[in-house]
């Protein structure tokens, strides 16, 4: 909505998450039926190419992420999804598919992006710049790890509040104090072993390269429109690593099953529910978080 996408042509039925109903199936599909429900992966995956066959089904040849960017998206009374045996998954009878919609994309990418990617390991102190619904997911994942530490900084006092509910230990609201300058006193000077990125805009990379700790790792998640300065001069001897990562969904499978059994309740994200033909009503919710205190908003048929 910002213009950072400028492939996205007029006209484009926006949207990568949902679940849904199947309606009808083509004649390549064998895995699913009229009448299954089922999550809708943020990535198309055609199961057979390279990439695919790494894993990396971000980067897949005929898919990857087109879902509302390259192809008509979910936000529609219907939505054709290619490849459909390996972009979706189904829906155990009886489940909460409200919170299910959290497995089309910010579970598996605050995860995988974050959390795996920034190696989040027992003991450690970790940050999440960022505390909208994706840093959120990296907040609930991380704790599978059992960091000692979760600082969690944003500039909105109620998804700060949020964030302490969900297992944040120490919140930093940027827009009153020097983050910087905080982060180091709760680490005696050190940094953090992990930084993870949820934003995606210079200032907060650029914080990150701040409080990470030598040895540490800085894991973006964060879709950057503008350049950011990677500050070489002060890191070439940190021993850091920074990853980033679309991501992939291989771990949808294990999320559901946590979902499922309850270890973390997404559902706690939704703050708003709008119909779709109250689209406008609902960008401007979501323009708006900090005023409207919304986190994730979902839209139905």
């Amino acid at each position: 909505m910002k213009g950072d996408m400028p492939e996205v042509a007029a006209g484009r039925i926006l949207g990568h998450e949902g679940v849904g109903i199947i309606e009808e199936v083509g004649n390549a599909v064998s895995n699913f039926k009229k009448g299954d429900h089922v999550i809708i992966s943020c990535v198309t995956s055609c199961g057979k190419c390279d990439y695919c066959k790494k894993g990396m089904y971000s980067h897949c040849e005929k898919g990857g992420w087109i879902l509302g960017y390259m192809i008509d998206g979910t936000q529609a009374e219907y939505t054709r999804i290619p490849y459909a045996d390996n972009s979706l998954y189904p829906i155990p009878a009886g489940s909460d598919e409200e919170a299910l919609v959290m497995l089309s994309d910010i579970l598996p990418t605050g995860f995988e992006c974050g959390v795996l990617n920034g190696q989040v390991k027992p003991g450690d102190t970790i940050a999440i710049v960022g505390a909208g619904p994706v840093g959120m997911a990296a907040l609930l994942t991380a704790q599978f790890y059992t960091p000692a530490e979760i600082i969690v900084i944003d500039q909105d006092d109620n998804r700060l509040a949020v964030a302490k509910t969900f297992g944040a230990t120490q919140t930093i609201n940027s827009a009153n104090e020097n983050a910087i300058e905080k982060v180091m006193a709760l680490t005696n000077g050190k940094g953090v072993d992990t930084a993870i990125e949820a934003v995606g805009v210079p200032q907060t990379f650029e914080l990150c390269e701040e409080i990470i700790c030598a040895g540490g790792h800085i894991a973006n998640i964060g879709v950057h429109g503008k350049s950011v300065t990677l500050h070489l001069e002060k890191l070439w001897d940190r021993n850091i690593s920074i990853t980033t990562r679309l991501v992939d969904t291989v771990t949808t499978p294990m999320l559901l099953k946590t979902v499922q059994s309850k270890r973390i309740q997404p559902r706690k994200l939704i703050t708003h529910r709008f119909k779709l033909n109250q689209m406008i009503e609902a960008y401007d919710t979501f323009e708006h978080a900090a005023k409207e205190k919304a986190l994730k908003v979902l839209i139905e048929n």
